[in-house]
């Protein structure tokens, strides 16, 4: 990668983190680096391009951050759970990067080394090459999905409680939320949640092998 392009990178990275992908442009870009938004171009094509070399770069930092998850040495279950909590680590100091991941394809190279690193995971998991494409494409989406969700407080309780919430609504409307309330109600351990569900993921995969013809 060019010295000017990564320059281009690292700034657009930075205001990312500073505004969100809604205060990233070009115009913001080149005003960073001391260029004119034409004199981008060259660099990253358009703003499609920006965010596609954005993806790639994240990518690329996941792939390298976890080198164990490539190993063929290690069991494919620690793998699997390697890349995601290497994935989730990443996600907390850049919060829009987790939407960015889930709305554009993975076109750059570091990203499609990054898909293949998944695919190899499933492949020695012992899933069909035929379910391969689709079962990263599951994973993928609950990983992406999961970090998304922490990074943009989905996952928090918002300016009402949830007693608060229920209350909106005449009793006996919600059935299912009367029957969890006194679960509902309770605070989250959310490292404890993800390791829970990273074991669910794991007993997919190992439900999808187990179902081969």
């Amino acid at each position: 990668m060019s010295g000017k392009r990564e320059e281009i990178l690292d700034a657009a990275e930075a205001i990312a983190d500073e505004r969100g992908l809604e205060g990233l442009s070009m115009r913001a870009v080149a005003q960073a680096v001391g260029l004119t938004p034409m004199a981008l171009y060259p660099h990253v094509k358009d703003k499609g391009g920006l965010l596609d070399a954005l993806v790639g770069r994240m990518l690329g930092r996941l792939y390298e951050a976890a080198p164990g998850a490539a190993s063929q040495e290690s069991e494919w279950r620690e793998r699997l759970r390697l890349f995601a909590r290497t994935a989730r680590t990443l996600s907390l100091g850049h919060p829009w990067a987790a939407g960015l991941l889930f709305s554009r394809p993975a076109v750059a190279p570091d990203a499609v080394r990054t898909v293949d690193l998944l695919y190899t995971v499933l492949l020695d998991a012992g899933i069909s090459p035929a379910e391969v494409p689709r079962l990263e494409r599951l994973v993928s989406t609950f990983v992406l999905g999961w970090i998304a969700s922490e990074a943009g407080g989905r996952f928090g309780p918002g300016s009402l409680d949830p007693r608060g919430r229920r209350g909106q609504l005449p009793t006996g409307t919600l059935p299912g939320h009367g029957a969890l309330a006194g679960h509902l109600d309770q605070p989250v351990d959310w490292e404890a949640e993800f390791e829970a569900d990273l074991t669910d993921l794991v007993a997919m995969v190992e439900a999808a092998v187990a179902r081969k013809p």
